[in-house]
């Protein structure tokens, strides 16, 4: 099986990287790809043993992002300014459309914080687009908050080489999400599926295996009336039309797939504690621009001079959150670090136990 796992020391995927058929490459340079769209995936009349192909399996999806958009039916006969503007004006919906869906995301944040605060895991599942916006989420909440990598797990049909090209029918393969959920998922865990359509079959077969194990389930999807609403613990069903290339889902509806994941683990960062006032205070500086925010994040938040920020953080072997506690508190570090321990992570409530 191939595993669709895409995080540290997850395992290599064991099938072999696909060829040329398989879909667009990156770089664009390489062999077989053709500006004009033509290439090996084109014509596909036989196998390399002269034998006609099998038919492959066709599906018309009945969604609303596979509706034709009347604002951009003469796309191809606009100036590229009108091209843009039409595009522009039609991703000014999706944050409308969002709006009427924080009741079920805020579920949600809600169901991640209760799996996270009791040792499990938060999965993501998904294919093309939507399984790299879930790849790229997750990928990003270890420097932005230093959360553990344990926490957030995304999984992509096809595996990693799918982050690169398409990988092909890799997410028609129903079995292959429920195999790979049935290997990772854990009783208490919360899965979140990612599909443009409501449909895919990779996501719906992890999901109904996470139910299965015991897990809460999430769907986002941009048709409101998804069949698989009723199968999910949270359905997440944002509302976002026609694309302006018919059926192209790396536009609106990834857009808003993305403003759904940026609010949801950031909440969720909110709510564990990684944040004080609007400051990011678990940030790992990996570069010399973060170890200068440090710094500024401590001079906002206190109110104190650059160079005493600097003394704190160094006396708090750069640890920001412990240095932040002794600057508000006037405790020392040692005893800042010990009423983070005894209040979950909490800087208020650090500061609470030291005042009194």
């Amino acid at each position: 099986m191939t595993t669709g796992r895409v995080e540290p020391g997850a395992p290599p995927a064991s099938t072999p990287r696909p060829n040329s058929d398989a879909g667009s490459s990156y770089p664009p340079g390489e062999p077989d790809h053709r500006p004009d769209g033509t290439g090996a995936q084109a014509a596909r009349p036989a196998t390399g043993d002269g034998r006609a192909r099998e038919p492959r399996p066709v599906v018309r999806v009945s969604a609303p992002t596979e509706l034709r958009n009347a604002r951009s039916r003469d796309l191809d006969l606009m100036s590229v300014r009108d091209v843009l503007k039409v595009i522009n004006e039609d991703d000014r919906r999706v944050p409308v459309a969002v709006s009427k869906v924080l009741d079920e995301i805020a579920v949600a944040v809600e169901l991640a914080v209760t799996a996270l605060r009791a040792g499990r895991r938060v999965h993501y599942f998904g294919a093309g687009t939507s399984g790299r916006l879930g790849v790229l989420d997750a990928a990003e909440l270890a420097p932005t908050f230093n959360a553990p990598d344990r926490w957030f797990c995304a999984h992509l049909a096809g595996g990693p080489d799918a982050m690169w090209r398409a990988v092909e029918d890799a997410e028609d393969d129903e079995t292959g999400g429920a195999e790979e959920a049935r290997e990772c998922v854990r009783a208490g865990d919360l899965v979140v599926g990612l599909a443009a359509s409501g449909r895919t079959p990779y996501v719906l077969g992890a999901l109904r295996a996470a139910t299965d194990a015991g897990a809460d389930t999430v769907l986002i999807c941009a048709d409101p009336g998804a069949a698989a609403a009723r199968s999910v613990t949270v359905f997440i069903g944002v509302e976002t039309g026609p694309e302006v290339v018919t059926g192209s889902t790396r536009m609106k509806a990834a857009t808003a797939q993305k403003l759904v994941l940026n609010g949801f683990s950031t909440a969720v960062m909110v709510q564990l504690g990684r944040v004080f006032s609007n400051l990011m205070i678990d940030m790992v500086a990996t570069n010399a621009k973060l170890r200068g925010r440090m710094i500024s994040i401590l001079v906002e938040a206190t109110g104190c001079a650059e160079e005493v920020a600097q003394r704190a953080l160094t006396e708090a072997d750069g640890d920001l959150k412990a240095a932040l506690v002794a600057l508000l508190s006037g405790a020392a570090v040692a005893d800042a670090r010990a009423a983070l321990d005894r209040s979950a992570n909490q800087v208020r409530g650090a500061i609470a136990l030291l005042a009194g």
